[in-house]
């Protein structure tokens, strides 16, 4: 599979914002950004998806897991990665690929193509909100928890 690089101006400021929180607060910060982001794509996918029996279409999902065979194929590249497509099932490759019985007929790759650009802009716009909404929430617990410390418990 090729593999695609995308130029996306302010990230590495984002980058920088983000090693500043704490590593689990950045990990769920990046987390809810990807699921909210990636949407569209997996709205995309599933609506393109030929509407034949087996349940393709029912089973596009977005999530940070893969099956034993999907993990055993694929190289972890970050700390957050978010995956969106037909479940672990075989149908879905069979599918958008297509193989000596079957033409293909894809659904995930026009999906992705048709949405990459607004999602990426969507991820940017959408981090550097949240990152400061856990700045702000950060910021109050600190508070508390000087409070606390003042009054002595």
């Amino acid at each position: 599979m090729a593999r695609q690089t995308f130029k996306i101006e302010g990230l590495a400021e984002l980058d920088t914002a983000l090693t500043e929180l704490p590593k689990a607060t950045a990990r769920n910060v990046l987390a809810r950004v990807l699921k909210e982001q990636g949407a569209p794509i997996r709205d995309a996918g599933e609506q393109l998806a030929p509407r034949l029996k087996g349940g393709l279409k029912a089973s596009y999902t977005m999530g940070t897991k893969l099956s034993k065979r999907q993990k055993s194929m694929n190289r972890k590249e970050s700390m957050v990665e978010l995956y969106i497509g037909p479940g672990p099932a075989a149908k879905g490759v069979q599918t958008e690929f297509g193989n000596a019985h079957q033409a293909a007929q894809p659904h995930l790759r026009p999906a992705f193509d048709g949405n990459v650009m607004k999602v990426l802009a969507g991820i940017r716009d959408s981090l550097a909100n949240e990152i400061e909404k856990a700045r702000a929430r950060l910021a109050k617990k600190a508070e508390r928890e000087a409070a606390k410390m003042a009054a002595g418990k």
